[in-house]
C-alpha cells in the first residue's frame, strides 16, 4: 500500500482511515531516530493517501503523534495484564506488572520517549498510564499492604516511589544503553526494582 494511490474510501469508514494513519505513523515511528523525522507527508505516503487528508482526522502532527502514542500504551496495559493473568499473590503480581512495563518500554523506545521524557506532556496521554498502567501497579500495591507486605499507608506515594524506579531505570536503558549495566535487561531491572521493593518493606509503620 506505501507510495500507492488510495481508492476513496466507502461511505463510513473514515474510522477505518483514521486507525491506518495512526498505525502507519506508528511503524515509521519505530524505524525512525526521533519522532522529529516522522512527517505529516511520509505517513500520508505510507498510507496512500494525500498530505490534506490527514487533517481531516487530525488537527496537526502533535495530535497525530499523541493518537500514535495512545494507541501503543493501549497495547501496554494489555501487556501488563497478560503478565499478571493467573498470579495471585500481590508481590508476585506487583512484579509481573513491572517487569511487562519495563519489557514493553525498552521495546517501544520512541513511544516511550515521546509520552514520558517528552517536556511538553499530552494530557489525554496521561489519562490513558493513569487508567491502565498507574492502575494496575496501585492495585498491587494496595494488595501488598493489605497483606501485610508494606507499611500501612497511602498506597499511591508507594506506587508513585516504584513507578519512578521503574521508568528511571527505562529512561537509562533507551538513553544511555552502553553503561555497564552487569546483566541482560531482564536481571538488572528484576534487581533495581526488587531493591526499591525492598526498600519500602524494610520501612516501619508511621
Amino acid at each position: 500500500m506505501v507510495g500507492t494511490s488510495r481508492r476513496r474510501s466507502p461511505r463510513g469508514s473514515g474510522e477505518q482511515l483514521r486507525a491506518e494513519i495512526i498505525a502507519a505513523a506508528r511503524e515509521l515511528m519505530a524505524a525512525a531516530p526521533s519522532s522529529d523525522a516522522v512527517s505529516m507527508r511520509a505517513v500520508a505516503h505510507a498510507v496512500g493517501v494525500t498530505p490534506p487528508s490527514l487533517y481531516l482526522h487530525f488537527a496537526d502532527k502533535d495530535a497525530l503523534l499523541s493518537a500514535v502514542v495512545i494507541d501503543v500504551f493501549e497495547d501496554l496495559d494489555a501487556a501488563m495484564v497478560a503478565a499478571a493473568a493467573g498470579v495471585e499473590e500481590p508481590l508476585e503480581r506487583l512484579y509481573a506488572y513491572a517487569m511487562a512495563y519495563v519489557r514493553f518500554a525498552v521495546a517501544h523506545p520512541e513511544h516511550y520517549r515521546l509520552a514520558t521524557m517528552d517536556p511538553c506532556p499530552r494530557p489525554d496521554i496521561d489519562e490513558v498510564l493513569a487508567a491502565g498502567a498507574w492502575t494496575h501497579l496501585n492495585e498491587a500495591v494496595s494488595a501488598c499492604m493489605d497483606a501485610g507486605l508494606f507499611p500501612t499507608g497511602e498506597p499511591a506515594e508507594t506506587t508513585l516511589d516504584l513507578w519512578s524506579t521503574a521508568h528511571g531505570f527505562v529512561s537509562l536503558q533507551i538513553t544511555k544503553p552502553f553503561l555497564p549495566w552487569g546483566g541482560d535487561i531482564e536481571t538488572v531491572a528484576q534487581r533495581v526494582f526488587g531493591a526499591a521493593v525492598r526498600g519500602h518493606r524494610a520501612q516501619p509503620d508511621s
